[in-house]
């Protein structure tokens, strides 16, 4: 099964850590950036079942961005991880639907506190909590 859900499309915003792992695909919500992938093989851990660095990778991105979007004036403001962690619940396997949705706990103005839910074809594989730092971009 290689088709994407509607109202999913390629994540625009490129990185070098997740360029192996193209296609990345988005979809915005007025609180979240949704991402997902199709899992392949360069998604996998030698065991053939999705790395916990990739789960990892992504949903600290999904966070991030999550907050840039949602919660920050972008031209004075950022944000980096200063926390992270996953508790891994499944597995999900190539060919699943895999999608890192975002939810804010308490969005202030230093810092910010999120946790993101990882499902592979809608069964829960990860959930991850992240605390972010917000910094300011001129200065």
């Amino acid at each position: 099964m290689t088709e994407v859900p509607a109202g999913f499309y390629p994540f625009d915003r490129k990185s070098p850590v997740t360029e192996p792992w193209e296609p990345i695909y988005c979809k915005r919500t007025p609180e979240a950036v949704i991402l997902a992938v199709r899992l392949a093989k360069a998604h996998t851990n030698a065991r053939g079942f999705a790395h916990g660095g990739f789960i990892s990778a992504l949903a600290d991105n999904a966070m991030g961005n999550s907050l840039v979007v949602s919660k920050l004036d972008t031209e004075r403001q950022s944000a980096v991880t200063v926390n992270l962690s996953v508790d891994f619940l499944g597995s999900a396997q190539i060919g699943q639907w895999v999608e890192f949705t975002t939810a804010f706990i308490k969005a202030g103005s230093t810092l910010c506190f999120t946790q993101c839910f990882v499902t592979a074809d809608g069964v829960p594989v990860a959930r991850a909590n992240a605390t972010f730092r917000v910094v300011d971009r001129t200065g």
